[in-house]
Protein backbone atom coordinates (compact mmCIF):
# COMPACT_ATOMS: atom_id res chain seq x y z
CA UNK A 1 0.00 0.00 0.00
CA UNK A 2 1.41 3.58 -0.95
CA UNK A 3 0.26 6.23 1.33
CA UNK A 4 -0.73 9.49 -1.02
CA UNK A 5 -0.63 13.13 -0.30
CA UNK A 6 -4.58 12.90 -0.37
CA UNK A 7 -5.07 9.68 2.06
CA UNK A 8 -2.16 11.48 3.89
CA UNK A 9 -3.84 14.63 4.54
CA UNK A 10 -7.23 14.71 2.97
CA UNK A 11 -8.16 18.22 3.56
CA UNK A 12 -5.41 19.96 1.98
CA UNK A 13 -4.79 20.69 -1.34
CA UNK A 14 -1.40 20.13 -2.51
CA UNK A 15 1.08 22.82 -2.67
CA UNK A 16 1.36 22.99 -6.46
CA UNK A 17 3.06 26.34 -6.84
CA UNK A 18 5.84 25.50 -4.34
CA UNK A 19 8.49 23.01 -4.66
CA UNK A 20 8.04 19.78 -3.42
CA UNK A 21 10.24 17.70 -1.30
CA UNK A 22 11.97 14.27 -1.87
CA UNK A 23 13.33 12.68 1.27
CA UNK A 24 15.12 9.90 1.18
CA UNK A 25 15.37 8.00 3.70
CA UNK A 26 15.69 4.29 1.72
CA UNK A 27 19.72 3.92 2.61
CA UNK A 28 21.35 1.21 3.99
CA UNK A 29 24.57 3.15 5.43
CA UNK A 30 26.96 0.43 5.02
CA UNK A 31 29.44 2.57 6.45
CA UNK A 32 27.95 2.37 9.53
CA UNK A 33 26.23 -0.49 9.59
CA UNK A 34 28.08 -2.19 12.12
CA UNK A 35 28.35 0.73 14.99
CA UNK A 36 24.66 0.73 14.49
CA UNK A 37 24.45 -2.97 14.43
CA UNK A 38 22.89 -3.18 11.48
CA UNK A 39 20.13 -0.36 11.78
CA UNK A 40 19.85 2.48 9.23
CA UNK A 41 21.10 5.57 10.52
CA UNK A 42 17.87 7.47 9.16
CA UNK A 43 15.89 5.49 11.50
CA UNK A 44 18.32 6.76 14.48
CA UNK A 45 16.13 8.60 17.33
CA UNK A 46 17.86 12.15 17.71
CA UNK A 47 15.42 14.21 19.97
CA UNK A 48 12.72 11.80 20.77
CA UNK A 49 12.31 11.17 16.83
CA UNK A 50 14.02 9.37 13.97
CA UNK A 51 16.19 11.34 12.33
CA UNK A 52 14.84 11.97 8.68
CA UNK A 53 11.83 14.02 11.36
CA UNK A 54 14.71 16.69 12.11
CA UNK A 55 14.89 17.39 8.06
CA UNK A 56 11.23 17.39 7.57
CA UNK A 57 10.69 19.72 10.34
CA UNK A 58 13.18 22.16 8.77
CA UNK A 59 11.82 21.70 5.11
CA UNK A 60 8.16 22.43 6.28
CA UNK A 61 9.09 25.26 8.42
CA UNK A 62 11.29 27.02 5.52
CA UNK A 63 8.11 28.38 3.87
CA UNK A 64 8.97 27.19 0.37
CA UNK A 65 8.04 23.73 0.05
CA UNK A 66 4.69 22.36 -1.01
CA UNK A 67 5.00 19.10 0.50
CA UNK A 68 6.81 16.24 1.28
CA UNK A 69 7.24 12.71 -0.64
CA UNK A 70 9.25 10.14 2.19
CA UNK A 71 11.20 7.42 0.78
CA UNK A 72 11.71 4.41 3.25
CA UNK A 73 13.35 0.60 2.16
CA UNK A 74 10.67 -1.08 0.96
CA UNK A 75 10.89 -3.77 4.22
CA UNK A 76 9.79 -1.03 6.87
CA UNK A 77 7.72 1.05 4.70
CA UNK A 78 4.45 0.47 6.32
CA UNK A 79 6.19 0.66 9.95
CA UNK A 80 7.16 3.85 9.21
CA UNK A 81 4.38 5.02 7.52
CA UNK A 82 2.37 4.95 10.76
CA UNK A 83 5.18 6.10 12.72
CA UNK A 84 5.36 9.00 10.36
CA UNK A 85 1.69 9.52 11.15
CA UNK A 86 2.00 9.59 14.91
CA UNK A 87 4.84 12.48 14.81
CA UNK A 88 2.60 14.37 12.28
CA UNK A 89 -0.57 13.79 14.56
CA UNK A 90 2.20 15.27 17.18
CA UNK A 91 3.72 18.07 15.52
CA UNK A 92 2.14 19.15 12.09
CA UNK A 93 4.26 19.98 9.54
CA UNK A 94 1.31 21.77 7.92
CA UNK A 95 2.28 20.41 4.39
CA UNK A 96 0.60 17.63 2.25
CA UNK A 97 2.99 14.45 2.67
CA UNK A 98 3.11 10.82 1.03
CA UNK A 99 5.39 7.81 1.31
CA UNK A 100 7.03 5.74 -1.36
CA UNK A 101 9.18 2.64 -1.03
CA UNK A 102 12.80 3.09 -2.70
CA UNK A 103 14.73 1.14 -4.35
CA UNK A 104 18.53 -0.37 -4.09
CA UNK A 105 20.61 2.58 -4.97
CA UNK A 106 19.98 5.96 -4.12
CA UNK A 107 19.22 7.40 -7.82
CA UNK A 108 16.09 4.48 -7.99
CA UNK A 109 15.05 6.53 -4.96
CA UNK A 110 15.12 9.43 -5.83
CA UNK A 111 13.05 8.11 -9.56
CA UNK A 112 10.24 6.59 -7.41
CA UNK A 113 10.10 9.73 -5.40
CA UNK A 114 9.50 12.10 -8.35
CA UNK A 115 6.83 9.73 -9.67
CA UNK A 116 4.89 10.86 -6.59
CA UNK A 117 5.59 14.13 -7.10
CA UNK A 118 1.84 15.82 -8.43
CA UNK A 119 2.83 16.29 -12.21
CA UNK A 120 1.47 19.78 -11.55
CA UNK A 121 4.34 20.57 -9.32
CA UNK A 122 7.05 22.86 -11.60
CA UNK A 123 10.08 22.30 -9.14
CA UNK A 124 11.82 19.63 -6.74
CA UNK A 125 14.09 19.57 -4.11
CA UNK A 126 16.13 16.54 -3.50
CA UNK A 127 17.65 15.81 0.33
CA UNK A 128 19.32 13.17 1.86
CA UNK A 129 17.76 12.35 5.41
CA UNK A 130 21.24 11.93 6.61
CA UNK A 131 21.67 15.93 6.68
CA UNK A 132 19.47 16.52 9.41
CA UNK A 133 21.39 19.81 9.62
CA UNK A 134 20.16 21.75 7.01
CA UNK A 135 18.42 25.01 7.44
CA UNK A 136 15.34 26.85 6.84
CA UNK A 137 18.06 29.27 5.03
CA UNK A 138 19.58 26.93 3.01
CA UNK A 139 16.36 25.72 1.53
CA UNK A 140 14.86 29.20 0.80
CA UNK A 141 18.27 30.26 -1.36
CA UNK A 142 18.12 26.65 -3.25
CA UNK A 143 14.54 27.72 -4.20
CA UNK A 144 15.51 30.75 -4.69
CA UNK A 145 17.84 29.79 -7.74
CA UNK A 146 15.28 27.56 -9.12
CA UNK A 147 13.16 31.19 -8.87
CA UNK A 148 15.45 32.54 -11.05
CA UNK A 149 15.27 30.32 -13.81
CA UNK A 150 18.00 27.91 -13.22
CA UNK A 151 17.49 23.81 -14.16
CA UNK A 152 19.54 22.77 -11.24
CA UNK A 153 20.97 24.70 -7.98
CA UNK A 154 22.98 23.01 -5.51
CA UNK A 155 24.83 23.81 -2.50
CA UNK A 156 28.47 23.75 -2.73
CA UNK A 157 31.51 24.27 -0.14
CA UNK A 158 35.52 25.35 -1.09
CA UNK A 159 37.62 22.23 -0.78
CA UNK A 160 40.25 23.31 2.13
CA UNK A 161 42.45 19.85 1.65
CA UNK A 162 44.21 19.12 -1.75
CA UNK A 163 42.60 16.30 -3.56
CA UNK A 164 44.34 13.68 -5.13
CA UNK A 165 42.92 11.56 -8.48
CA UNK A 166 44.07 8.03 -7.97
CA UNK A 167 43.93 5.08 -10.31
CA UNK A 168 41.03 3.01 -10.19
CA UNK A 169 42.67 -0.17 -10.50
CA UNK A 170 45.78 0.82 -8.25
CA UNK A 171 44.11 3.45 -5.99
CA UNK A 172 47.65 3.35 -4.34
CA UNK A 173 48.98 5.60 -7.22
CA UNK A 174 48.13 9.30 -8.01
CA UNK A 175 47.49 9.89 -11.69
CA UNK A 176 46.73 14.03 -10.63
CA UNK A 177 46.08 16.69 -8.24
CA UNK A 178 43.37 18.63 -9.83
CA UNK A 179 43.17 22.31 -8.78
CA UNK A 180 41.69 23.38 -5.62
CA UNK A 181 40.15 26.04 -6.70
CA UNK A 182 38.05 24.50 -8.94
CA UNK A 183 36.54 21.95 -6.60
CA UNK A 184 33.17 22.24 -4.51
CA UNK A 185 32.10 19.80 -1.89
CA UNK A 186 28.36 19.83 -2.80
CA UNK A 187 25.35 19.25 -0.37
CA UNK A 188 22.39 18.53 -0.08
CA UNK A 189 19.21 19.89 -0.72
CA UNK A 190 19.25 20.53 -4.21
CA UNK A 191 16.79 22.04 -6.36
CA UNK A 192 15.58 20.90 -9.61
CA UNK A 193 13.13 21.41 -12.82
CA UNK A 194 11.03 18.52 -12.11
CA UNK A 195 10.34 17.69 -15.72
CA UNK A 196 13.84 17.96 -16.49
CA UNK A 197 14.98 15.69 -14.16
CA UNK A 198 12.47 12.93 -14.39
CA UNK A 199 13.98 13.29 -18.39
CA UNK A 200 17.34 12.87 -16.77
CA UNK A 201 16.14 9.94 -14.74
CA UNK A 202 14.49 8.58 -17.80
CA UNK A 203 18.16 8.73 -19.40
CA UNK A 204 19.78 7.44 -17.26
CA UNK A 205 18.00 3.96 -16.66
CA UNK A 206 17.76 4.02 -20.19
CA UNK A 207 21.55 3.46 -21.06
CA UNK A 208 22.29 2.26 -17.34
CA UNK A 209 24.02 5.18 -15.88
CA UNK A 210 24.80 5.36 -12.20
CA UNK A 211 25.53 8.50 -10.70
CA UNK A 212 25.69 9.75 -7.06
CA UNK A 213 23.78 12.92 -7.45
CA UNK A 214 20.99 13.95 -9.27
CA UNK A 215 22.98 16.85 -11.07
CA UNK A 216 25.38 14.74 -12.26
CA UNK A 217 22.18 13.31 -14.69
CA UNK A 218 21.46 17.10 -14.97
CA UNK A 219 25.12 17.88 -16.09
CA UNK A 220 24.85 14.26 -18.47
CA UNK A 221 21.81 16.38 -19.98
CA UNK A 222 23.59 19.12 -20.46
CA UNK A 223 21.49 20.83 -18.61
CA UNK A 224 23.79 24.08 -16.96
CA UNK A 225 24.05 23.15 -12.82
CA UNK A 226 24.43 26.08 -10.56
CA UNK A 227 26.34 26.17 -7.43
CA UNK A 228 24.99 28.66 -4.30
CA UNK A 229 27.00 28.51 -1.09
CA UNK A 230 26.56 25.68 1.40
CA UNK A 231 26.96 25.63 4.87
CA UNK A 232 29.74 24.20 6.96
CA UNK A 233 27.36 22.61 9.11
CA UNK A 234 25.36 20.70 6.65
CA UNK A 235 27.47 17.44 7.41
CA UNK A 236 25.97 14.07 6.06
CA UNK A 237 26.38 12.01 8.77
CA UNK A 238 28.03 8.50 7.54
CA UNK A 239 31.17 7.31 9.84
CA UNK A 240 30.48 5.84 13.30
CA UNK A 241 32.41 9.10 14.10
CA UNK A 242 29.65 11.30 13.33
CA UNK A 243 27.24 9.77 15.44
CA UNK A 244 29.05 12.25 17.87
CA UNK A 245 27.43 15.18 16.08
CA UNK A 246 23.92 14.01 17.20
CA UNK A 247 25.23 13.70 20.80
CA UNK A 248 23.91 17.00 23.09
CA UNK A 249 26.69 18.58 23.79
CA UNK A 250 28.13 19.34 27.31
CA UNK A 251 25.89 21.52 29.57
CA UNK A 252 28.30 24.47 30.23
CA UNK A 253 29.07 24.25 34.55
CA UNK A 254 26.80 26.72 36.63
CA UNK A 255 27.98 28.77 38.80
CA UNK A 256 26.97 28.92 42.23
CA UNK A 257 28.39 30.70 45.51
CA UNK A 258 28.74 29.53 48.73
CA UNK A 259 28.22 31.24 52.26
CA UNK A 260 30.66 30.28 55.33
CA UNK A 261 30.12 31.60 59.37
CA UNK A 262 31.67 30.64 61.81
CA UNK A 263 32.84 31.97 65.97
CA UNK A 264 34.97 31.06 68.64
CA UNK A 265 35.28 31.86 72.24
CA UNK A 266 38.76 33.29 73.36
CA UNK A 267 40.07 31.28 76.29
CA UNK A 268 42.76 29.08 77.97
CA UNK A 269 42.65 26.59 75.30
CA UNK A 270 44.61 26.27 71.27
CA UNK A 271 46.98 29.13 69.90
CA UNK A 272 44.80 31.65 67.58
CA UNK A 273 45.61 30.21 64.14
CA UNK A 274 43.82 32.05 61.17
CA UNK A 275 44.15 30.04 57.38
CA UNK A 276 46.63 28.16 58.71
CA UNK A 277 48.87 30.78 59.93
CA UNK A 278 49.22 30.75 63.66
CA UNK A 279 49.41 34.50 65.38
CA UNK A 280 51.96 34.80 68.27
CA UNK A 281 50.75 36.68 70.93
CA UNK A 282 46.78 36.55 70.57
CA UNK A 283 44.44 35.29 72.93
CA UNK A 284 44.32 31.56 72.64
CA UNK A 285 40.89 29.91 71.48
CA UNK A 286 38.66 27.05 73.08
CA UNK A 287 37.71 24.50 70.15
CA UNK A 288 37.73 20.71 69.48
CA UNK A 289 39.89 20.85 66.41
CA UNK A 290 42.74 23.44 66.65
CA UNK A 291 40.16 26.52 65.70
CA UNK A 292 40.91 28.06 62.65
CA UNK A 293 37.98 29.95 62.72
CA UNK A 294 38.93 31.18 59.15
CA UNK A 295 38.94 28.04 57.77
CA UNK A 296 36.10 26.48 59.23
CA UNK A 297 33.89 29.66 57.76
CA UNK A 298 35.78 28.76 54.36
CA UNK A 299 34.71 25.12 54.51
CA UNK A 300 31.32 25.77 55.43
CA UNK A 301 31.45 28.17 52.43
CA UNK A 302 32.44 25.29 49.88
CA UNK A 303 30.08 22.68 50.97
CA UNK A 304 27.56 25.12 50.68
CA UNK A 305 28.55 25.45 46.62
CA UNK A 306 28.21 21.89 46.24
CA UNK A 307 25.52 21.73 48.55
CA UNK A 308 26.98 18.92 51.54
CA UNK A 309 25.70 20.01 54.53
CA UNK A 310 27.90 21.82 57.27
CA UNK A 311 31.22 21.24 58.56
CA UNK A 312 29.43 19.71 62.16
CA UNK A 313 27.67 17.22 59.90
CA UNK A 314 30.98 15.81 58.09
CA UNK A 315 33.73 16.76 61.09
CA UNK A 316 31.51 16.80 64.79
CA UNK A 317 33.17 17.86 67.73
CA UNK A 318 31.85 14.50 69.41
CA UNK A 319 34.74 12.76 67.58
CA UNK A 320 37.43 12.02 69.34
CA UNK A 321 39.92 11.38 66.67
CA UNK A 322 39.44 14.93 65.68
CA UNK A 323 40.53 16.27 68.62
CA UNK A 324 43.16 18.99 68.33
CA UNK A 325 43.34 18.11 64.35
CA UNK A 326 44.32 20.72 62.04
CA UNK A 327 42.11 22.53 60.30
CA UNK A 328 43.93 22.00 56.85
CA UNK A 329 43.42 18.92 56.56
CA UNK A 330 39.70 18.52 57.21
CA UNK A 331 40.00 21.61 54.08
CA UNK A 332 41.26 18.81 52.06
CA UNK A 333 39.14 16.82 53.16
CA UNK A 334 36.14 19.36 51.83
CA UNK A 335 37.76 20.07 48.87
CA UNK A 336 37.83 16.57 48.27
CA UNK A 337 34.05 15.96 48.63
CA UNK A 338 33.80 19.33 46.23
CA UNK A 339 35.60 18.16 43.41
CA UNK A 340 33.53 14.70 43.49
CA UNK A 341 30.35 16.80 43.27
CA UNK A 342 31.53 18.69 40.40
CA UNK A 343 32.53 21.82 41.73
CA UNK A 344 35.60 23.86 41.08
CA UNK A 345 36.56 26.97 42.78
CA UNK A 346 36.76 30.11 41.78
CA UNK A 347 36.96 32.66 43.88
CA UNK A 348 37.15 33.05 47.73
CA UNK A 349 36.23 36.56 49.67
CA UNK A 350 37.13 35.91 53.39
CA UNK A 351 36.24 38.30 56.74
CA UNK A 352 37.42 38.31 60.21
CA UNK A 353 35.61 39.88 62.70
CA UNK A 354 37.81 40.59 66.10
CA UNK A 355 38.63 43.43 68.28
CA UNK A 356 41.78 42.01 69.01
CA UNK A 357 44.65 40.99 67.91
CA UNK A 358 45.85 43.07 65.24
CA UNK A 359 45.72 41.27 62.19
CA UNK A 360 47.51 43.99 59.57
CA UNK A 361 51.07 42.60 60.04
CA UNK A 362 49.40 38.58 59.07
CA UNK A 363 47.26 39.75 56.79
CA UNK A 364 49.21 39.05 53.34
CA UNK A 365 50.63 35.37 54.72
CA UNK A 366 47.39 34.43 55.97
CA UNK A 367 45.88 35.64 52.04
CA UNK A 368 48.92 33.68 50.36
CA UNK A 369 48.42 30.14 52.70
CA UNK A 370 44.38 29.93 51.86
CA UNK A 371 45.46 30.28 48.61
CA UNK A 372 47.90 27.66 48.53
CA UNK A 373 45.82 25.48 50.26
CA UNK A 374 42.61 26.46 47.70
CA UNK A 375 45.10 25.92 44.55
CA UNK A 376 44.39 29.14 43.53
CA UNK A 377 46.38 31.97 42.61
CA UNK A 378 46.98 34.72 45.28
CA UNK A 379 44.26 37.43 43.19
CA UNK A 380 41.85 35.18 43.50
CA UNK A 381 41.55 34.97 47.51
CA UNK A 382 40.45 38.53 49.18
CA UNK A 383 41.09 38.79 52.89
CA UNK A 384 39.48 41.52 54.98
CA UNK A 385 40.04 42.20 58.71
CA UNK A 386 37.69 44.97 60.81
CA UNK A 387 36.10 45.13 64.16
CA UNK A 388 32.55 45.98 65.38
CA UNK A 389 33.73 49.00 67.41
CA UNK A 390 33.15 47.52 70.63
CA UNK A 391 30.18 46.00 70.03
CA UNK A 392 29.09 42.80 70.50
CA UNK A 393 30.88 39.67 71.98
CA UNK A 394 33.86 40.41 69.26
CA UNK A 395 33.67 44.28 70.48
CA UNK A 396 34.55 43.00 73.74
CA UNK A 397 36.91 40.92 73.42
CA UNK A 398 35.27 37.51 74.47
CA UNK A 399 35.74 36.22 71.13
CA UNK A 400 36.81 35.94 66.86
CA UNK A 401 34.61 35.12 64.23
CA UNK A 402 34.86 34.72 60.29
CA UNK A 403 32.92 35.28 57.35
CA UNK A 404 33.57 33.85 54.13
CA UNK A 405 31.73 33.57 50.42
CA UNK A 406 33.07 31.10 47.75
CA UNK A 407 32.58 31.20 44.10
CA UNK A 408 32.78 28.43 41.55
CA UNK A 409 31.53 26.34 39.21
CA UNK A 410 29.20 23.11 39.23
CA UNK A 411 29.07 20.95 36.56
CA UNK A 412 25.90 20.97 34.77
CA UNK A 413 23.76 17.26 36.47
CA UNK A 414 26.69 16.93 39.20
Amino acid sequence: MVFTAAQCCPSRTPGEELPWAILLAAGSGSRLAAALQGGAKQFLLWEGAPLYWRSAQVLSQSAVVGGIVFVFPEDCRHAEAERLAGLVARDDPGIPWCVVSGGPLRQDSVRLGLAAVPAAVRHVLVHDAARPFLTAALVRRVCAGLGDGYPAVIPGLPVKDTIKLVDAAAPELVVRTPARECLRAVQTPQGFDAALLRAAHARACADGMRATDDAALMEAMGHPVRIIPGEADNVKITTPEDLALLRAPASAPLPCTGLGYDVHRYGNGRPLRLGGVEIPGAPGVLAHSDGDVLLHALMDAILGCAALGDIGQHFPDSDPALEGISSALLLDRVLELATGAGVRICHADLTIVAQQPRLAPWRAEIRANVATLLGLAREHVNLKATTEEGLGFTGRGEGIKACAVVSALRNAGA
